[in-house]
């Protein structure tokens, strides 16, 4: 019922998903032993987080379909900003020029289905914080941020669909 369970049913009904980038970051620190760890070395991770969503919306973005992502470059930015981390010129410039459309669904956090895991450590408390500081990160760079209710499924589904008038195929 969350993100990743949403971008699949979107991508069931044919829209184009970017999965997150930090899980699979996460792993394969870990793998390697290496320390590029959202508690380990911040900074690191934060470089390879924002590189790996450079990456990512580049890879799509001249394709004229409709994507979802499930994180971005703001994303890099609001963690960097929340972890006391200086956002360097050429990341404040990247995410200035690298824009997703205008409308960016987000969902608000869900105490009932969240959980943490090996990769997902953070508390409940600094889930509610960090969804704050991505709604205010996504505003401060001239985002329309649409929320997304708490619902099953489908109707979270219709909800993002009706919200973005499905007669708009531009790249999200």
């Amino acid at each position: 019922m969350g993100k990743t369970t949403l971008l699949n049913a979107l991508g069931r009904l044919g829209y184009h998903t970017v999965a997150e980038d930090a899980r699979t970051i996460i792993r394969e620190e870990m793998a390697c032993n290496s320390d590029g760890l959202p508690w380990a070395n911040k900074f690191r991770y934060t470089q390879l987080m924002f590189d790996a969503a450079v990456r990512s919306y580049r890879a799509v973005r001249s394709i004229n379909q409709t994507y979802f992502f499930d994180r971005g470059i703001l994303d890099a930015i609001c963690y960097a900003e929340m972890e006391n981390i200086a956002v360097s010129p050429e990341m404040e410039q990247l995410a200035k020029t690298l824009r997703y459309h205008n409308k960016v669904f987000i969902l608000p956090p869900w105490q009932e289905i969240y959980h943490t895991d090996d990769e997902r450590k953070q508390t409940w408390d600094e889930a509610l914080h960090t969804f704050t500081q991505m709604k205010t990160t996504y505003l401060k760079y001239g985002y329309q941020v649409v929320e997304v209710p708490k619902d099953h499924i489908e109707n979270r589904v219709h909800f993002i669909l009706k919200e973005m008038n499905t007669t708009d195929h531009s790249n999200q």
